[in-house]
C-alpha cells in the first residue's frame, strides 16, 4: 500500500515538473510592468528579465534609481517614476504604459514596491502609523491592479502580488504584517474573478531577505524614534529593558537575513514565463521548512510558541 502511495507521488511530481517547465512563446515580445525597482527585488527581477529579452517597463520612486538601473540595462527597458500613494501618478504611470503596449495589451503586473517600517508594538503607534504602510504595501498595489487590469486583461497576462510569510503568521505590530494579511486576501479574490478572463494572478511569499526593507540600521533608528514619541504610560508599561533587548535583536537582523534575492526574483520569472505557474511561491528555506508550516499549525501552538521566545514587557504579567 504504501509502495503504491509513494509511486503515485512521485509520478504526481514529475507531471507537476514537466508541466512547470513549459514557457509561454514569444517572450520577447511581451511587455511587464514592475512597480519598485529603485533596489532590492524588483531592481533584480527587472534585470533578469531584460537579459531573457523581455519588454521591462521598470517603475521606480526616484530618479536616481531609475537612472542606475537604465545604466545596467538594455535599451529595451524604459523607466518611469511612481509613488503607488498618490493617484494621480498612478494615473500617468498607467497611460505611459498603455502608450507603449498598445493593443498587445500588458502581459505581467509586478506589484513589488513596499515599506516595512515601523515595525514595532501595537501600542507605540498611532493610526497614521499603520496606514503610511498600508497605503503602499496594500490600498497602492490595490489601485495600482485596478488601474492595470483593462491591460492585463487584453492581454490574457499575469498579476504577481508580492506578500510575505508575514502575511501567513504576525510576529509583530504596526502595519507591515497587516498590509501582507490583504496582500493575501486580494489576490485570492482576484485571481477568482480574473480566471474567467484567461488571466493568472501569483503571490510570492518569501521569507527572510537582505534588502532595504530589512536593513537594520533604518529598523534601529525608526524604532528609537517611535520610543521617544510614545506616551509615558507606554514608556513605563513596556520599559527600558525591552526596548534596549529589541534594538539588541534588530542589530543582527542583517545576520539572519539571506543575501541571495534571486531565490525570490526566480520565483517571480517563473510565474511571468511559465504555461502553467503556481497560485503561491514560497522563497527561502527559513519560509519553507519553519514559516510556511508554523502557518498550519493549531493557533495555541503557534502562540506559545511566540510567547516563549519573544522578548516581555518590564510590566508583563
Amino acid at each position: 500500500m504504501w509502495l503504491y502511495l509513494v509511486v503515485l507521488l512521485g509520478l504526481w511530481n514529475l507531471l507537476r515538473l514537466f508541466r512547470e517547465r513549459k514557457v509561454v512563446s514569444h517572450l520577447q515580445d511581451k511587455h511587464v510592468f514592475i512597480t519598485g525597482c529603485d533596489s532590492g527585488f524588483g531592481n533584480l527581477l527587472a534585470r533578469q528579465l531584460d537579459r531573457r529579452g523581455m519588454r521591462v517597463l521598470a517603475a521606480c520612486l526616484t530618479e536616481n534609481g531609475a537612472e542606475e538601473l537604465r545604466s545596467k540595462t538594455s535599451d529595451r527597458l524604459e523607466t518611469v517614476i511612481l509613488d503607488v500613494t498618490k493617484t494621480e501618478s498612478i494615473v500617468a504611470a498607467t497611460q505611459w504604459v498603455k502608450e507603449r503596449v498598445g493593443n498587445r495589451g500588458l502581459w505581467g503586473l509586478v506589484n513589488n514596491a513596499g515599506i516595512s517600517i515601523p515595525t514595532v508594538p501595537n501600542q507605540w503607534l498611532n493610526k497614521q502609523e499603520f496606514a503610511k504602510i498600508l497605503d503602499v504595501n496594500l490600498l497602492g498595489m490595490i489601485e495600482m491592479t485596478l488601474n492595470m487590469l483593462p491591460l492585463v486583461r487584453k492581454a490574457r497576462g499575469r498579476v504577481v502580488n508580492v506578500s510575505s510569510i508575514l502575511g501567513r503568521v504576525s510576529f509583530f505590530g504596526g502595519g507591515y504584517c497587516i498590509s501582507k494579511y490583504g496582500v493575501e486576501a486580494f489576490s485570492d479574490s482576484l485571481r477568482r474573478e480574473l480566471s474567467y478572463f484567461g488571466v493568472k494572478v501569483a503571490i510570492i511569499e518569501p521569507g527572510f531577505f537582505k534588502t532595504d526593507i530589512t536593513n537594520s540600521d533604518t529598523h534601529l533608528s525608526n524604532t528609537k524614534m517611535v520610543w521617544d514619541q510614545a506616551s509615558s504610560e507606554v514608556k513605563e508599561i513596556y520599559g527600558e529593558n525591552f526596548l534596549a533587548s529589541n534594538l539588541s535583536m534588530l542589530k543582527s537582523l542583517d545576520q539572519r537575513c539571506n543575501e541571495d534575492l534571486s531565490l525570490v526574483t526566480d520565483c517571480m520569472e517563473h510565474a511571468l514565463t511559465s504555461c502553467h505557474p503556481r497560485t503561491r511561491y514560497s522563497a527561502g528555506w527559513d519560509a519553507k521548512l519553519f514559516y510556511l508550516p508554523m502557518s498550519y499549525l493549531p493557533t495555541f501552538l503557534v502562540d506559545a510558541m511566540i510567547y516563549w521566545t519573544s522578548i516581555k514587557p518590564d510590566k508583563a504579567l
